[in-house]
């Protein structure tokens, strides 16, 4: 899909021949004199368009415009929030095999965070997943015209919003995929896939011999129990200079869970394809780094296999020992994510970093607590929590900052190994983050994302949203902004 950005006054923009212009209005909007403002501008005030967030008022070849279909879309206050909710209730009214050149006009002057807000949502509306249909409905959008008379102070998020879009329907891809079409051997060709000659990117794919050799006992436990060999995968950014230190990535690639022999219930374990959205938001990541190509240096690790049950798989009670060399009773199977990031976290201290990041579709419990309108934040260094939730903040991918008390770890003690993988129900996600933080440089800044209830949608929507590219993206151009 391809995204122009002009600088056009809203009359400008009716004068574009195009299938559909959706006009975002906003509480403070006053009309221009020419014809087409006039009859939006009369529109609102006889009370057939609002300008609330969401209304909208649909029109069919008005004669004051070129386009197909006009729809008027209120954004109230006209903040990124409320952009991104007219936007999409907008394009919900004009979804069609038709749509194939849209006008999204801001009727009055845009802000960068309502440029990446429309962006972002008309991407999202326009989204459509057909890689394992015989007969697929591809996105028929191909030329969206986002038009605001002071467009020129905006080229920059704009180009920035483009290239968010690209890393998240990468994420998408890969995170809505079956599992049969997204072992941890394609997830590893994917990530191979973002080499190229101008990408600034490298990639190291290690397999069960080399992960044998590095000690990975608890990623290898849950591997076991599966005929797909594992994939430990290794992305590096370079956009600054050696010496400074890079930012870690590591992304849980748990490319189906069952559970293993704490087997999951029958209903909806499909969507334990999407276990792998932290896996596919660092790929997302990188193929934004690779458009923006900032000046950082970045790391992208992810462990990937299944976790599945036959005679060689882990068992309730096993002992195993980790990279870091602590020992670790899997009390049960199907907390089998935190047993691929420990290790993860600790290959990640030869790099050196700046700061480590880890995201995960960790705890059930993190869905209970927080829904899924927030990802959570668990870190004990207080800078990088601010930096995370800001960067959520400015990228609409919002999070919400987790206790870490000492006490949330007492359930983890077991009298037959160093540490037990899960604790009690209550508290779940913390004492699954506490365990994590056992495996951390407490040198290093680190902070753990659980995006088990916002990485992907249930019910009639069921998908992958993307989440939480968007948040890291913003995480890392702010720190290289602070660098320069």
């Amino acid at each position: 899909m391809n995204f122009e950005l002009k600088s056009l006054s809203l009359v400008e923009a009716a004068s574009e021949k195009c299938d559909a212009l959706l006009v975002l209005v906003s509480d403070a909007y006053k009309p221009a004199k020419d014809g087409f403002s006039a009859l939006v501008g009369r529109a609102i005030k006889d009370g057939d368009a609002l300008t609330k967030a969401g209304k909208i008022l649909a029109l069919y070849m008005p004669v004051q415009s070129q386009a197909t279909r006009v729809v008027i879309a209120g954004v109230g206050d006209g903040s990124a929030k409320q952009v991104r909710s007219g936007v999409t209730a907008a394009l919900a009214g004009v979804k069609s095999d038709k749509l194939k050149k849209l006008v999204v006009a801001f009727a009055s002057p845009a802000q960068e965070a309502t440029v990446r807000a429309a962006v972002a949502a008309v991407a999202d509306a326009s989204y459509s997943f057909i890689s394992t249909k015989s007969k697929p409905e591809p996105r028929t959008l191909h030329h969206v015209l986002l038009a605001a008379s002071n467009a020129a102070e905006l080229q920059t998020p704009f180009d920035r919003a483009v290239a968010v879009v690209a890393g998240v329907e990468l994420a998408k891809e890969w995170a809505n995929r079956p599992a049969n079409h997204a072992t941890p051997t394609l997830l590893a060709k994917a990530a191979e896939a973002l080499v190229t000659k101008h990408s600034k990117i490298s990639c190291e794919v290690l397999g069960p011999k080399e992960v044998a050799k590095l000690g990975m006992g608890a990623f290898m436990a849950v591997a076991q129990g599966s005929d797909e060999p594992l994939r430990f995968i290794v992305l590096k950014y370079n956009g600054a200079a050696k010496s400074v230190a890079p930012t870690v990535l590591v992304g849980k690639g748990i490319t189906f869970d069952s559970g293993g022999i704490s087997i999951k219930p029958a209903a909806e374990m499909d969507e334990m394809k999407f276990d792998m959205c932290g896996a596919a938001s660092v790929l997302g990541v990188f193929r934004t780094l690779a458009e923006l190509r900032p000046d950082i240096n970045v790391v992208g690790l992810i462990p990937a296999c299944e976790n599945l049950l036959n005679g060689r798989a882990v068992k309730p009670g096993d002992v195993v020992t980790s990279m870091s060399g602590q020992t670790i009773e899997i009390l049960n199977t199907d907390a089998e994510g935190r047993l691929v990031l420990c290790d993860a976290l600790t290959y990640a201290e030869r790099f050196k970093p700046h700061a480590v990041v880890d995201i995960a579709t960790l705890t059930g419990a993190c869905v209970v607590a927080l829904g899924n309108v927030r990802s959570a934040l668990f870190s004990p260094d207080a800078a990088l929590a601010k930096a995370l939730s800001a960067a959520g903040d400015a990228a609409q991918d919002l999070c919400w900052q987790m206790p870490l008390d000492e006490e949330y770890g007492e359930g983890l003690k077991t009298q037959f190994a160093d540490v037990a993988n899960v604790a009690g129900r209550a508290g779940g996600a913390v004492s699954a983050a506490k365990y994590l933080q056992r495996f951390t440089d407490k040198k290093v800044p680190w902070a753990h994302l659980d995006i088990a209830g916002t990485a992907w949608k249930s019910g009639a929507a069921k998908g992958a949203t993307g989440r939480p590219v968007g948040l890291l993206v913003e995480y890392l151009l702010a720190q290289a902004a602070q660098a320069n």
